[in-house]
């Protein structure tokens, strides 16, 4: 086992039952004219995430662990879209309607895909979900008990909502998550702040905080 420094204390891992998540870094939310952008979001909050994540996605592959990315989006038809979420905002273009990049949040359109500099690499398994967690209408959870991971390094957007939901989803389900604060982004600092507070909290209620150099120093070791 190796400890990486975190906060509540350190995180122990292996990483043989360890994967590395990366949540939802999507065109639509991170880059330059997308959705969230559109929405009056400073994207430039979201994309200071990219480069350690890279740093940590490299490290990860060359290690040879185990690497899924995640998008949030809805098929074409729009069948798996609740009525509520569709409505939710009463924005004048929602999910599904034409947006910058395509239509918004739906598969296969430009906007709905991961972001060049994070791509997934052949054979990287891509969860697309419906919903804010990971684990909601997915098949992750059977992926990951079929490789005997237990443990989950987290990166991703954004912090207080997908990657909080997620990393919830994953302690109920018998996951230890560390989640890496400079590689998670939110569009509201405040947010930020809270949302890494609530998971460390108590002992860690829901996993530990760390960052990219702490891990990257670990894994190095291992």
């Amino acid at each position: 086992m190796t400890a990486v420094p975190a906060e509540p204390y350190e995180f122990e891992f292996e990483p043989r039952s360890c994967a590395l998540v990366i949540i939802d870094m999507q065109r639509d939310f991170v880059d330059p004219g997308g959705f969230g952008e559109a929405l009056g979001n400073d994207v430039s909050l979201l994309r200071r995430a990219i480069a350690p994540t890279k740093k940590v996605l490299d490290a990860a592959r060359a290690r040879g662990m185990l690497v899924v990315h995640t998008r949030e989006g809805h098929r074409p038809d729009l069948s798996d879209l609740p009525l509520n979420k569709k409505l939710r905002g009463r924005l004048e273009n929602g999910i599904g309607d034409p947006g910058p990049m395509g239509r918004i949040l739906v598969r296969g359109e430009y906007g709905h895909d991961i972001v060049d500099e994070l791509k997934p690499a052949p054979g990287e398994p891509v969860v697309d979900k419906p919903g804010k967690g990971a684990f909601y209408a997915t098949d992750l959870d059977a992926m990951l008990h079929n490789r005997g991971i237990r443990q989950l390094v987290v990166c991703g957007v954004t912090t207080e909502v997908c990657v909080n939901t997620s990393v919830r989803e994953a302690n109920d389900r018998g996951y230890d998550c560390l989640v890496l604060e400079d590689c998670v982004g939110s569009y509201f600092p405040e947010f930020q702040v809270a949302a890494l507070s609530m998971i460390k909290a108590q002992g860690g209620i829901f996993g530990w905080v760390s960052d990219s150099k702490r891990f990257l120093a670990a894994l190095a070791q291992a």
